[in-house]
């Protein structure tokens, strides 16, 4: 194997999609000095890791490993998705730039707490924050960080979660582009949130999906408030949808 060459080929793949290397050791639960070597060429990635490395860079293993051009760029993730109750008032009452100032505050501390659980922020939108968990314990990892978020921020952060298959990309102008995150479940998350802010006393929802994937453990301590069957718009099956009681 010429570890210089699959370097190479795990760098430009990383880059292409807009990731760090900080991103893909969350994803895989290793140390971002691993990636870097790997980059590097000083070492390969352990036979344990190099499906779902290959997952997450929506390849395939054999690609990583030779010429092939396989690509696979869908993989199971949980999704969080997350906004401020009242920042459209406080976006007309503040100057922009204090607007961005709060928003920032609020960003940066979602953005800590997701790193801490070895999560990957992709976007900032208005007052709303996106990102995944992926490998193993994704979704008890992505529950708490909704629940440490309604600790810290309190009871005006609103959160979708969600479980599935995403798919990982680069969008927009190959000078401009970004990674961004697609699917279903994504729409889901999105549709959670906005259900659960306008039918929940929490403002927080998630998936009975996404629920049911959680450690045992966590689901019998896991209090329940409205749970409800939803046509959601766009998605061709309804999806059971559960108010969680999160504490601030």
């Amino acid at each position: 194997m010429n570890l210089q060459h699959l370097g190479n080929r795990i760098r430009a793949r990383r880059e292409k999609l807009g990731l760090k290397q900080q991103d893909v050791a969350n994803s895989l639960g290793i140390s971002p000095q691993a990636v870097s070597k790997w980059e590097r060429g000083e070492n390969a990635p352990d036979i344990t890791v190099l499906e779902p490395l290959a997952r997450l860079l929506g390849v395939s293993a054999d690609w990583l490993l030779s010429a092939q051009e396989t690509r696979r760029d869908v993989f199971d993730a949980a999704v969080l998705v997350s906004s401020i109750r009242g920042a459209h008032e406080k976006a007309l009452s503040l100057h922009p730039r204090e607007f961005a100032l709060w928003a920032n505050g609020i960003f940066y501390q979602l953005t800590e707490i997701t790193l801490g659980r070895e999560g990957v922020p992709i976007k900032y939108m208005g007052d709303q924050y996106l990102c995944f968990f992926a490998g193993s314990r994704k979704e008890e990892r992505a529950f708490d960080v909704a629940a440490q978020a309604r600790a810290i921020l309190g009871k005006d952060i609103r959160i979708g979660l969600s479980t599935g298959e995403i798919y990982l990309g680069s969008v927009g102008h190959p000078d401009y582009a970004r990674p961004d995150i697609m699917g279903e479940v994504v729409n889901i998350a999105f549709l959670t949130l906005e259900w659960a802010d306008r039918k929940t006393r929490t403002g927080v929802g998630a998936t009975e999906t996404f629920v049911q994937a959680l450690p045992v453990a966590v689901r019998q301590k896991l209090a329940l408030g409205k749970q409800e069957k939803v046509r959601f718009r766009g998605v061709t099956e309804q999806v059971c949808v559960k108010e969680l009681e999160l504490s601030p």
